[in-house]
């Protein structure tokens, strides 16, 4: 049988990250953070501060993999959309959840308290349920497979802290690396049969240039950590029988 293989897509909303106003941080925390509950992110779309946009991405991603997140867009601006579009792709009304209304009006209580920007931070698709935030009061939200989740990195990481261990997964990747100095174009074929050796394996190439000579990184990639480390050993001995020199845990 078939083992299965859990993924997800992720939709980064805003057109901060589009201009390069902005810098993401979040695919990276994202996608480790999946791969420790043995989820792998599969597909990564950046999206406009467009309704129709968003609701193409999350679609798409929603109904292709197990689960779909969302960075950005959730916050007490104008511009802050994402709940709306999310609304509009399920077919459901937006409401204000009384929880989350309930904690807003407690971490705003000797901060001003609520106005009609900071409401905007409990409104939910009808039906959702929240996500933890202990860094600033506003939850996230979960409906479905879908996680829509804050843009800033320090708050989208308690959020993901939140749901650690929520969510059905596999067994992580674990992997292991091979450096040598040898052209990517030179051992195309030795890696490609070094993959095709045993089921459940993967190699990634990432080539890199240091004193004055040419080299790659090969990464061994498994559900199991013992067979990563005997691949990775056979393919070092093998770069090291055709003649490239070894880089002791690569670069």
């Amino acid at each position: 049988m078939t083992k299965k293989v859990w993924t997800a897509g992720l939709a980064i909303i805003g057109d901060e990250i589009l201009s390069g106003r902005t810098q993401d941080k979040n695919i990276a925390q994202i996608a480790s953070w999946l791969n420790v509950q043995g989820i792998r992110l599969a597909e990564v779309r950046i999206v406009a501060d467009v309704e129709e946009r968003i609701v193409e991405a999350v679609n798409a991603l929603r109904e292709r993999y197990d689960y779909c997140f969302t960075t950005g867009g959730i916050g007490p601006t104008h511009d802050d959309i994402t709940v709306d579009a999310i609304a509009s792709a399920l077919g459901v009304p937006v409401i204000v959840h009384p929880e989350a209304r309930a904690i807003l009006e407690r971490y705003y209580a000797d901060k001003g308290g609520l106005n009609e920007g900071r409401l905007r931070m409990a409104r939910v698709p009808e039906g959702a349920k929240l996500i933890p935030n202990r860094m600033s009061g506003a939850p996230g939200i979960r409906i479905g497979n879908l996680f829509l989740m804050a843009g800033v990195p320090h708050i989208t990481a308690g959020m993901l802290d939140a749901l650690t261990g929520q969510l059905e997964g596999g067994r992580p990747l674990v992997s292991a690396t091979v450096g040598a100095f040898a052209p990517e174009s030179e051992v195309a074929e030795l890696l490609r049969e070094s993959e095709r050796a045993e089921d459940g394996i993967s190699i990634g190439s990432y080539p890199f240039f240091k004193d004055g000579r040419v080299g790659a990184n090969f990464v061994v990639r498994s559900e199991d950590e013992d067979q990563a480390n005997r691949v990775a050993a056979s393919l070092a001995g093998k770069l090291s029988e055709a003649g490239y020199e070894p880089v002791e845990g690569g670069i």
